[in-house]
């Protein structure tokens, strides 16, 4: 006998929400990506320390369209969702070929593939609130040719 595991409503809808953040990213759409999000939501790029936190509509958006402008075919696949309460871990692969100076890694025209994880929180209104993502930057650097 195969058991059936139910997800509830908002697990799905959140599943979703996480979804239209990857495709839109996928489509290097920024302004997609962050309309998913509350207007007061935050982002946190792990490795960046500190340095890595801001608001999510606009130091998030600023990251991202400096990442599609430094590398311009950069694509994901997500490869996991799972779902705790109001939290949706996303395990994504991102890759992309360098075409300009980024974060003050010089291009060599090098191509990255790299596991991140992405950790969304949602609010009650099924919007992100918060976001973190983590990688391992010294290998990402490393494969850039730094």
């Amino acid at each position: 006998m195969q058991t059936t595991t139910q997800e509830s409503v908002s697990d799905l809808t959140r599943k979703g929400a996480c979804l239209a953040f990857f495709t839109a990213y996928d489509d290097l759409d920024t302004a997609r990506m962050i309309g998913l999000a509350a207007p007061d939501a935050t982002v946190h790029f792990l490795p960046l320390g500190d340095d890595g936190k801001g608001a999510f509509w606009e130091f998030g958006k600023a990251v991202w369209d400096l990442l599609i402008d430094c590398f311009p075919d950069i694509s994901n696949s997500v490869d996991k969702l799972t779902t705790d309460g109001s939290t949706v871990t996303a395990n994504v692969t991102i890759g992309g070929t360098q075409v300009r100076e980024f974060m003050g890694i010089a291009s060599k025209g090098c191509r990255f593939n790299s596991d991140h994880v992405f950790v969304f929180q949602f609010n009650e209104a099924d919007q992100i609130q918060h976001l973190t993502i983590n990688w391992n930057h010294a290998g990402f650097v490393k494969q850039l040719g730094s």
